[in-house]
């Protein structure tokens, strides 16, 4: 049974023979997979192969290549390859002495081998020579030949349950389980020349992830990272990440990650970790007891982790491959044909010591433990997003950065440091500084009148000239110092503050300040953020430190929280032996030790916590309307007037960008078009929402307007068009291909065009139904009759005129 699956209009063959010429937009139609969409594979027959757990799995090429294992009696050796083009399982031509039976094994893929590195072993149903190993096998594929690397020299201790990667061209095994207690060495072996290869303990620096076994690890963006793991009572969902260049470890922190926003998965093991992209998946395991099956990915640019919702279409073929208790399909059991399958949304029950591997841009999944102990010979493919990452926050973060059009200055504190900025910016984050800045706008104006100078554009807000007419916007804040300021101002534009360096006092001191900010702002986000961020660096050295100021700055939450880290049983000796305790202010001091003896009663609050509005809801609140009256620039959309934000503008787009520090227009006014093409108004808005807030929800019509946006708007990426070309793939349908046919006329998009007009031709008794048929243009409906003409047969020619 073939796989593949298309997303294309229902008895539609889309033909791919127009032109190439780079005068037409060409969107090269063609198999689509539903992004995030689960699909439940032919599950591997028992004549082939057992069910298993315990094994690994490796991609090369088309194929998916199993080894090892165990069926719950035995332990395996034999080597099943699934090819996942034509969708079919079958046993691997091997040749040679392959591994001995075992589990909890390696594999990697190198070149065109595969290197098996130790496991146990043994036969488990008699509990009789079970021992761990450290041998190392490679098979090639081409020609199925399985030989045994012997190397001289220091060998790892034999283990089961490790990590290993290939980076560099070298394996890299780290930790797993000795059989009498868990490892967190590492070892590296060159894979490139057999006779002098040799293994070397690596020296590893930094944070060391704790001796552990079934965990899995990934290489992205030139890094190792492991997650999770069984390490005893020191089990823990800490990710960390390893260097290969400098050997260091370190752990990723989460503390930046808002309440309410998704956490890192739970502590688990027994779970599979795979990248692509920029991205790493986490995929089931035993979490504290439970078999959970939602798929979490962690982003490694933005350090948070999300849980991955499936899409609509997720399916199983269920009926087809239903079993009978005698193993075989239930419509074989019965004696009929096989029926069509029945699909119905799901996605892969919750599993351990399952294997993983990518193939492309897709993640396959094979066996496992399911519930009752039972091993899975279940295979599940699983569509990932390929599209590139919103750079929403990294544009507007540049903003900040370069200072480019600024047209605010904050003038800070009693030295009246100035910090400059951006109006658009800060009055779409900050209700208190909006204030401020229509009050000093106000005085500036009021200003100008006294001097008799003349207003602003009749058509533009008052007080809102283009660039280079009205100097720096001046606002006081007294209430502010510039440091804690900037960091802040950071914030407004990122939606992050910088994780202060751990156990550094002043460091810790800044970000309280920068509370204190938060809470007179009334920036309930960053307020959690700085609370999380200085929760996370108490320790032992600074905490004194810490509590002074907070008692100093009335931060009683922090304040709280430092009297508590004192007088745990495991602090308190420590801490009250400090030169710093004996310099504490004496009603400090009081409060330690009447908190040591009589501990307040723990107060539970079940209110919701204000999290606050994100960077995103901010932008978007503004684009609706919020951010009208500081307009500072027209948009003219075939002579209509949109007013919008320059600031804005130039942190997306670098034609805004070059347009306004070059030749800024002397009226204050664009022209919008898309090349030579003027974008419908509903397609412009859909730009402005993806320009001010990374939206990317649009009608398909739209989508074929802004196909060429990005290059000619020089966004960061052309993440726009991706979202373009998957809306089109998706979403012509007959309700909508007469808008999406006008659109494609308008654009020339001639591949597009012709899809539609196919669409109408063998839907046309539908289509002729629509009332937008009566509105289209006499050269469109022209085309509509040519293709039909075509396509009517000389049968159905000679009934129509057999009707007449």
């Amino acid at each position: 049974m073939s796989c593949k699956s298309t997303k294309v209009a229902p008895s539609v063959d889309f033909d791919h023979s127009c032109s190439d010429s780079v005068e037409y937009l060409t969107l090269n139609f063609g198999p689509f997979e539903t992004v995030h969409r689960w699909r439940r594979l032919p599950p591997c027959d028992e004549f082939v192969g057992a069910r298993r757990s315990k094994h690994t799995v490796v991609a090369y090429r088309d194929a998916i290549y199993v080894f090892g294992g165990d069926n719950g009696k035995n332990m395996l050796n034999d080597l099943l390859r699934f090819d996942v083009k034509d969708c079919s399982w079958c046993r691997a031509f091997t040749t040679g002495t392959p591994p001995a039976p075992r589990y909890h094994h390696s594999a990697v893929v190198y070149g065109s081998s595969m290197f098996v590195f130790g496991g146990y072993t043994g036969d488990i149903y008699s509990n009789s020579n079970l021992k761990n190993k450290n041998d190392l096998f490679e098979y090639k594929f081409a020609t199925g030949q399985w030989t045994e690397w012997k190397v001289e020299g220091s060998l790892p201790v034999a283990r089961s349950a490790h990590g290993a990667t290939v980076y560099s061209d070298k394996l890299w095994i780290f930790a797993g389980y000795d059989g009498n207690a868990r490892l967190n060495d590492m070892w590296t072996i060159s894979l490139q020349d057999r006779e002098h290869a040799c293994w070397e303990e690596i020296d590893q620096s930094g944070e060391i992830p704790p001796s552990c076994c079934n965990f899995p690890v990934a290489v992205c963006r030139d890094k190792m990272f492991v997650f999770s793991g069984q390490s005893g009572a020191k089990i823990t969902n800490n990710l960390f990440q390893f260097e290969f260049q400098g050997h260091m470890w370190t752990r990723i922190p989460t503390e930046h990650l808002l309440r309410g926003s998704p956490p890192p998965p739970q502590r688990r093991y027994g779970h599979t970790m795979v990248a692509f992209d920029r991205h790493l998946y986490v995929f089931g395991g035993a979490a504290d007891n439970t078999l959970p099956n939602e798929l979490h990915c962690y982003d490694v640019d933005s350090q948070t982790w999300e849980v991955i919702q499936p899409s609509h279409d997720s399916e199983m073929l269920k009926s087809v491959f239903m079993e009978t208790s005698s193993g075989l399909p239930w419509y074989v059991y019965n004696g009929t044909s096989a029926p069509e399958p029945l699909r119905t949304a799901s996605m892969p029950s919750g599993r351990l010591f399952h294997a993983a591997a990518v193939i492309l841009d897709a993640m396959y999944i094979f066996g496992g433990t399911v519930d009752n102990n039972v091993r899975s010979g279940e295979m599940y493919r699983f569509q990932f997003s390929c599209y590139p990452k919103c750079t929403l926050h990294e544009d507007y973060g540049k903003l900040w950065e370069n200072r480019q059009f600024c047209d605010v200055e904050f003038i800070l504190g009693e030295s009246e440091e100035r910090v400059l900025g951006h109006i658009a910016i800060v009055t779409a984050r900050c209700q208190w500084l909006r204030k401020k800045i229509l009050q000093a706008r106000d005085r500036q104006r009021q200003s100008s009148e006294d001097e008799g100078a003349a207003g602003g554009p009749k058509d533009m807000p008052a007080g809102n000239r283009p660039s280079g007419t009205q100097p720096l916007l001046e606002v006081s804040i007294r209430e502010a110092e510039a440091q804690p300021f900037e960091v802040l101002m950071q914030f407004l534009y990122t939606d992050k503050i910088q994780y202060p360096r751990r156990g550094h006092v002043q460091d810790v001191l800044l970000i309280m300040d920068v509370y204190k900010l938060a809470l007179s702002f009334k920036l309930s986000r960053l307020e959690q953020l700085c609370v999380q961020y200085i929760e996370a660096s108490v320790d032992l050295q600074n905490v004194l430190s810490v509590c002074e100021n907070a008692n100093k700055l009335q931060l009683d939450q922090l304040k709280e929280h430092c009297l508590n880290f004192v007088v745990k049983e495991s602090h308190f000796n420590q801490v009250i032996m400090t030169k710093e305790f004996e310099h504490l202010s004496t009603p400090l001091i009081v409060e330690i030790v009447r908190r040591k003896q009589q501990p307040p009663p723990r107060v539970y609050s079940d209110q919701p916590v204000d999290i606050g509005t994100s960077l995103v809801q901010d932008m978007k609140a503004y684009l609706e309307g919020s951010g009208f009256e500081f307009c500072d620039i027209i948009l003219l959309l075939d002579g209509h007037p949109r007013p919008a934000h320059k600031a804005i503008l130039a942190a997306r787009s670098s034609y805004f960008e070059a347009m306004f520090r070059s030749f800024m227009p002397v009226d204050g006014q664009v022209n919008i078009s898309i090349g030579e093409m003027v974008p419908s108004k509903q397609a412009f808005e859909s730009m402005l929402r993806y320009i001010y807030y990374g939206d990317v929800n649009m009608p398909p019509e739209d989508s074929l307007y802004l196909f060429a946006a990005p290059y000619y708007y020089g966004f960061s990426n052309n993440r726009l068009q991706a979202y373009c070309k998957q809306n089109l793939e998706m979403n012509v349908t007959v309700e909508n291909v007469l808008q999406i046919l006008e659109a494609a006329d308008k654009t020339q998009a001639l591949d597009m065009k012709k899809h539609c007009l196919h669409i109408i031709v063998h839907q046309f008794i539908k289509v002729s139904k629509l009332p937008n048929l009566r509105s289209l243009s006499q050269l469109l409906l022209l085309d509509i009759i040519e293709s039909l003409a075509t396509h009517i047969s000389d049968k159905q020619c000679a009934e129509m005129c057999s009707d007449i």
